[in-house]
């Protein structure tokens, strides 16, 4: 299944979007798309034969929002440095284990929405990723199989990050990962039975119409199976968290000076196969 969430900021309701591409009204179902409902697998069953059935009102997607498909996500947990190719064009040495960073839920916006660049930055730079969201609660998990059994399903991730912010300023890389609106998601949250193998998808973005990523989740030094067998490991994961697990090479970090960093004006869109497309809008903050 295709779900999202359509309506104004704070104020979205639940949908779905079927096989012939019409958005479909949850709201009569479920109260909204969130951790709980996807622990809820009888919820997610009547969805399910309501759309098989027909029963679902149709939406006017004309002009309608579409905000993040996730509601009350507790957690953001981020990926660093997971991809080979990645890690070759900044110069770093392939991680050992995951390298885990957080940013904060309330970074989270839609996939249409549009991004702020911070003030005093320079150094704004874009990354595509596949984001995993749980859908049962996970902690010491001990194989890739009973992982992949926690994850409800997968979205588009824009991991927006100020460079200059996240490794010059000192400290953590928080700094340059928990400006606003640095998390575009979505549009939809596919269900993992749609994602029979998380690591046979392209990724791929633009900036201004210029193809600058252009990748695939087989390049990733850990799977989205290991990152969250691991990631249970030292933290409890709760249907509703999500994991960014990381992005592909053609950041503006490791292309040759002037490095190309964002600006108010530029036009960002990004996508992955199957899980949909994400266009944003920069201005300043």
């Amino acid at each position: 299944m295709k779900l999202l969430r359509v309506g104004t900021a704070g104020a979205e309701r639940p949908a779905l979007l079927d096989a012939e591409g019409t958005l479909r009204d949850l709201s009569g179902l479920v109260p909204d798309i969130d951790g709980p409902l996807l622990a809820d697998t009888a919820a997610l069953g009547r969805i399910r034969a309501a759309a098989d059935a027909g029963d679902l009102p149709a939406l006017d997607a004309d002009g309608l929002r579409i905000g993040p498909p996730l509601a009350g996500i507790g957690k953001v947990v981020c990926i660093g440095l997971n991809y080979h190719d990645h890690a070759r064009e900044t110069g770093a040495e392939p991680p050992a284990e995951p390298v885990i960073f957080f940013k904060a839920a309330d970074t989270v916006v839609g996939p249409y929405d549009t991004v702020l660049v911070p003030r005093r930055s320079v150094k704004t730079d874009w990354e595509v990723e596949l984001a995993v969201v749980i859908g049962r609660t996970a902690r010491y998990l001990s194989s890739h199989e009973e992982a992949l059994a926690h994850v409800a399903g997968y979205a588009v991730a824009h991991d927006v990050s100020e460079r200059e912010f996240q490794i010059e300023r000192g400290g953590t890389w928080d700094k340059g990962k928990n400006c606003e609106t640095f998390n575009p998601l979505g549009p939809w949250l596919v269900t993992s039975d749609e994602v029979p193998d998380p690591q046979a998808l392209s990724l791929k973005l633009w900036v201004n119409g210029e193809l600058k990523q252009d990748g695939t989740t087989a390049e990733q030094i850990f799977p989205v199976a290991e990152v969250v067998r691991y990631v249970s490991q030292f933290m409890t994961l709760y249907p509703g968290d999500v994991i960014n697990t990381g992005t592909p090479a053609g950041v503006a970090l490791g292309q040759p000076e002037p490095k190309p960093f964002l600006r108010a004006g530029d036009v960002v869109e990004l996508e992955i196969s199957g899980l949909g497309r994400q266009r944003q809008e920069l201005k300043d903050a």
